[in-house]
């Protein structure tokens, strides 16, 4: 094994177990926290299920191909090709949506105005989250339907060389299509996200002008303001490498592997980052992190105590 593929093997495994890691410590602490209060607010809501859309995007996309980068080559067939490719893109696709809907969920909660729309809020969570699921499977059905696992001999022109899978559109038409289709739902939902997060910075902005009183009746909404708005720019760089990248591949007949290899590191930092972002920013999460190491830490104790 040569030092790039070394290199390239070392960063994408680090990359997929941390980020694995730090999605599974979100989604524990959540389900923790529905046992104890048995309700989640609706920024909770959204949270929790971005951590679960990120964790299968690197599930789906990240573990194979490291596996293939190590040497383990074969892993699917075609059904089974199909079948990751298109969670993957569904995961993929959720992770902006819903990145978006924690910005414009979070717009509505702090709007001087609309005060029916908030107290509708927590029953939007659960449709929003269908309706999202329904749209993205039948944007996402496309890439399954050229989906079939590696051949012997050259790579296709007009195929995305994914390595342990290859998606075959086999003529430049249907290559074009779904590359539009796919990035103008991309780029709605990232103008979408943006333009709410700079109307949560202008409220900011009203509230830090008006006095201590206000300011501290929204302490609580202005912290997870500032968490949103940092997501969306973690997101939004990310995406906008990505989409670099996918520009490209677009314009070529044939993408080289390592050009594909970057844009799937790219595209999955932010389901890497964003869960240890979550842990840092978020008071309940790290609550019941610290409970829960403090209990070890009794535990460890008591049982020394007991062996002397």
């Amino acid at each position: 094994m040569d030092l790039c593929v070394t290199i390239k093997g070392v960063s994408f495994l680090l990359q997929t177990g941390m980020g694995i890691l730090g999605n599974c410590v979100v989604l524990m602490a959540y389900v923790h926290i529905v046992f104890a209060e048995l309700k989640l607010l609706p920024t909770d809501l959204i949270l929790c299920h971005l951590a679960f859309s990120n964790l299968m995007l690197l599930l789906t996309r990240c573990v194979p191909l490291t596996m293939g980068v190590f040497g383990l080559h074969d892993l699917l067939n075609d059904a089974g090709c199909k079948a990751v490719i298109y969670l993957y893109r569904i995961s993929r696709a959720l992770s902006v949506c819903l990145t978006c809907m924690l910005s414009v969920f979070q717009a509505a909660t702090l709007a001087p105005t609309a005060p029916h729309l908030k107290a509708m809020l927590p029953t939007l969570v659960v449709p929003t989250f269908a309706g999202l699921w329904f749209l993205n499977m039948a944007i996402c059905i496309a890439a399954p339907l050229f989906s079939i696992a590696p051949r012997n001999g050259t790579v296709p022109a007009f195929t995305l060389n994914l390595g342990f899978c290859h998606v075959d559109f086999r003529d430049n038409l249907s290559y074009v299509i779904n590359g539009i289709a796919v990035s103008v739902r991309d780029f709605a939902f990232v103008f979408l996200m943006l333009w709410s997060s700079g109307y949560i910075l202008l409220i900011l902005h009203r509230h830090s002008r008006q006095v201590r009183s206000i300011r501290r009746v929204h302490g609580v909404e202005t912290r997870a303001a500032r968490t949103v708005i940092t997501l969306v720019v973690l997101y939004a760089v990310f995406f906008g490498i990505d989409n670099v990248i996918w520009i490209y591949m677009l314009t070529v007949t044939k993408v080289s592997p390592v050009v594909a290899d970057m844009r799937v590191f790219f595209s999955s930092s932010y389901a890497f980052l964003s869960p240890f972002f979550i842990i840092s920013s978020n008071k309940k999460i790290k609550a019941k992190l610290v409970c829960a190491v403090d209990q070890d830490q009794s535990l460890v104790e008591t049982q020394t105590s007991n062996d002397k």
